[in-house]
């Protein structure tokens, strides 16, 4: 039975299979053949492992049985010891021996993810010419950051930096000729950089933005700056692209990203900011912008308030989406006014969190009369919110396809039952950790949905007759996170 299929029919179904444990488990117990096919048939593969030489060659051996990976993550395990390392330059030599071993034998790379520890250029340089298909790195780098090698990798789109505090400078990227301020006539085909931990004397990042001229994406986390005193200057020359914007943790240099990209970016349509901007800054980004915003994403507990939705009323007319999290200080009368002046367009809204949700009642009934043409909601962790305001917003968006109300934890089986009958378009609904809503519920709502394609629920709701439904109707039961 086992010779009855031919290597290139099984790899092409191994292919097709899922990489959940129990697929893998199940083909590599089959047979020494179908273990050794599946294995030369898988093209991603994800890694935790502990800081020990013998992993170095461990890993070299297991990298062998896997010929054509394109996609690659390397991670230190949970119980990694991190007090193992004390010393830098070790820590750092075992994780460049690391990387080589991934630069000798995975030539087919075109993604690769490597936190495990900081690596030095000259694993980089060797890593560009084993791998020079590579369209995506994420690596951590110890200080001070030497950025040049990043024009060795030609098909380069998508970097993702992690710098790291550390003492010393490297003496063996010395050796090819870096500089700091080296001007290079180089064209970075680079369309989405990220950026993590970066301080005022960070000299080398002043290098990256004079010569990233085609970026579309950038997201800076838990950044103080964007390098030493000429990097703001030299900041400029990337921001005129740029679509998307994500700022996390940056409160000390928001204002002025905000500020250039206010004056220098026409391009956005993207902007996120999570845990940390000024009032002021946000304000005068809001009101003086010259693009054309589609998509907002906030996360300001205490820097959002009713004035920022009046000026996001004035001025961002043209937005599709909208998302507040944990907005503590605005009101009904500010979402209000924002309902009315997004009417028109708006068809993406999260409340995430926000106790105007539970504090105002009547609320999601006049958002929902003024945003009719809505087609995602997400009122997740609004845990007060009851069916009777819920509904009293659902029965007007007769256009939703996806609903999320994780978290909400006094909704009851009413609420599904209303939403099977007002909205027959739903795709996509997430009910986790809502114990109000019980298996009975459930299995209503999935014989009852003709167009719903997923349920995120627990499975414990999830009874015999709701899953065959499901089955038979294709309809997706997870309990994704």
């Amino acid at each position: 039975m086992d010779d009855m299929l031919c290597d290139e029919l099984l790899q092409e179904i191994f292919r097709k299979l899922p990489s959940t444990p129990p697929s893998s488990l199940s083909v590599s117990l089959v047979s020494k053949r179908w273990l050794n096919l599946y294995r030369t048939s898988k093209a991603s593969l994800s890694l935790k492992f502990l800081p020990h030489n013998s992993m170095v060659i461990s890993l070299s051996s297991l990298l062998s049985h896997y010929p054509s990976l394109s996609f690659l993550s390397l991670v230190l395990s949970d119980a990694a010891d991190s007090t193992s390392s004390n010393n830098n330059s070790s820590t750092t030599a075992f994780f460049d021996n690391v990387l080589f071993v991934v630069s000798s034998s995975c030539s087919n790379l075109r993604h690769l993810r490597f936190l495990a520890g900081p690596v030095s250029c000259l694993s980089l340089f060797s890593l560009s010419k084993s791998c020079s298909q590579l369209t995506s790195i994420t690596a951590s780098l110890s200080r001070p950051l030497f950025l040049n090698w990043v024009v060795s990798f030609p098909c380069l789109k998508e970097l993702c930096l992690h710098v790291c505090s550390t003492d010393g400078v490297d003496d063996g990227d010395k050796q090819f000729g870096l500089s700091l301020n080296e001007e290079l006539d180089v064209k970075f085909g680079l369309e989405t950089l990220c950026v993590s931990g970066i301080q005022a004397d960070d000299k080398g990042i002043s290098w990256l933005w004079r010569n990233c001229k085609r970026l579309k994406k950038l997201q800076l986390r838990s950044c103080d700056s964007v390098g030493d005193g000429e990097s703001f200057a030299s900041f400029i020359w990337c921001v005129e692209g740029l679509e998307e914007v994500e700022l996390r943790k940056c409160r000390s240099i928001i204002d002025r990203v905000l500020l250039r990209l206010a004056q220098n970016c026409a391009s956005l349509i993207s902007l996120l900011i999570y845990d940390g901007c000024s009032r002021e800054g946000l304000l005068e980004f809001i009101t003086t912008c010259r693009c054309n915003l589609q998509k907002l994403d906030l996360r300001l507990p205490l820097d959002l308030n009713n004035d920022h939705l009046l000026a996001i009323a004035m001025n961002l007319r043209g937005l599709l989406t909208l998302r507040l999290q944990s907005c503590c200080l605005v009101t009904g009368e500010g979402l209000h006014i924002l309902g009315v002046a997004l009417n028109p367009t708006l068809e993406e809204l999260a409340l995430i969190n926000c106790d105007v949700v539970d504090r105002e009642v009547g609320l999601l009934a006049t958002l929902g009369q003024n945003l009719r043409m809505l087609r995602k909601l997400d009122l997740s962790y609004n845990e007060m919110l009851v069916d009777k305001e819920l509904i009293s917003m659902l029965v007007s968006c007769n256009h939703l396809t996806e609903l999320k109300l994780r978290g909400c934890r006094k909704l009851t089986s009413m609420t599904m039952v209303t939403i099977s009958k007002t909205c027959k378009g739903l795709q996509s609904i997430d009910i986790m950790n809502c114990p109000g809503i019980g298996a009975q519920a459930v299995e209503f709502f999935v014989l009852n949905c003709p167009q719903m394609k997923q349920i995120v629920v627990e499975e414990s709701k999830v009874s015999d007759i709701a899953r065959t439904w499901a089955c038979h109707k294709f309809i997706e039961v997870t309990s994704g996170s």
